[in-house]
């Protein structure tokens, strides 16, 4: 019998499919330190963004067919090495899109009109002159409706998060290495006309977005040792009170320049589902009065953990067929 671990766990939807191809899933936890003396027992193994598939894991365990990786991005697997080795390197990039895209647009408007903070403070709101204060303090917000989104990255969720932008009635600007346009039409709500997708999705030089953009979002996928996207030098060529969203990697902005550039104003607010060292983050961001935290919960909606599951199921029996 083909046994697969899915050592971050699957979907139920998911493991029912394995089942029924007449495959066994084990949803037991193996530590990464151990995988290297259990992985030899199974045909797959399955991961989220906690197990790391390297090079040692993908030498020792010669019986290994396929991985299989509950997301989008793959910097937790050595995916050439594998691929090089026969080993079938499977993901699955549009079934969290939707999920991570609706993130994103919350923290905007959580930015936008300060909820973070006015939930953090409205507890203390005991009498008329306290609850004016604060009603004072949150009245500065703006709208999104009007303002410029930059998007870096333009795959799947950078295309379900400019959909939604649009839906506000947001610019959206693009940038990706090569500046060219991607094939937007089959992305979008059918409702939307190509003509008005193409207009409004527009590919720019990275400078460009830095200077027009009233917020920015990343989606890029980070490998080990790569420098930050944004970090001081960018965030001077933002507009002054820019926000900034990261929902990609923990990395991809440098945490003490954005700290920085919130204290001095140069930023207006941020928005950060994940962290450079994760799970640790950094006091400076978990007491900023402009920063809006979530503990990396982009794609973990039960719809997205129901496609996920599914998606990768398909995908990974057809490959061991």
């Amino acid at each position: 019998m083909i046994r697969i671990l899915a050592n971050d766990g699957i979907d139920a939807a998911g493991k029912k499919l394995f089942e029924a191809a007449g495959i066994e899933v084990v949803t037991a936890k193996v530590p990464q330190d151990q995988l290297v003396q259990e992985l030899g027992k199974y045909d797959a193994i399955l991961v989220r963004s906690a197990t790391t598939v390297r090079k040692d894991l993908i030498d020792a365990t010669p019986s290994l067919k396929v991985i299989g990786r509950a997301g989008v991005g793959m910097d937790n697997i050595d995916v050439q090495y594998a691929r090089d080795k026969g080993i079938q390197v499977i993901n699955t990039p549009a079934a969290s899109s939707q999920s991570v895209a609706e993130l994103v647009i919350a923290h905007l408007f959580t930015g936008v009109r300060m909820l973070h903070d006015a939930n953090r403070n409205m507890p203390s709101s005991d009498s008329k002159e306290t609850f004016d204060k604060l009603k004072k303090q949150y009245s500065a917000g703006i709208e999104l409706s009007g303002k410029t989104l930059g998007i870096i990255g333009a795959g799947q969720i950078g295309k379900s998060v400019a959909a939604l932008a649009m839906g506000l009635g947001m610019k959206v600007l693009f940038h990706r290495k090569g500046e060219e346009l991607v094939d937007v039409e089959m992305h979008f709500h059918p409702s939307l006309k190509l003509a008005s997708v193409l207009h409004a999705f527009k590919p720019v030089s990275l400078e460009t977005l830095l200077s027009e953009a009233d917020f920015i979002t990343l989606h890029v996928p980070f490998p080990k040792g790569s420098a930050p996207i944004l970090s001081k030098n960018e965030f001077a060529k933002m507009k002054k009170g820019a926000g900034v969203v990261n929902t990609a990697r923990g990395g991809v902005v440098s945490e003490i320049d954005l700290v920085e550039a919130l204290n001095s104003g140069q930023l207006g607010f941020a928005g950060i589902d994940v962290f450079e060292g994760e799970p640790i983050i950094k006091q400076e961001l978990r007491t900023h009065p402009k920063v809006s935290l979530t503990p990396h919960i982009g794609g973990s909606t039960a719809e997205a953990q129901e496609r996920i599951g599914i998606e990768l199921a398909e995908k990974v029996i057809n490959a061991l067929k």
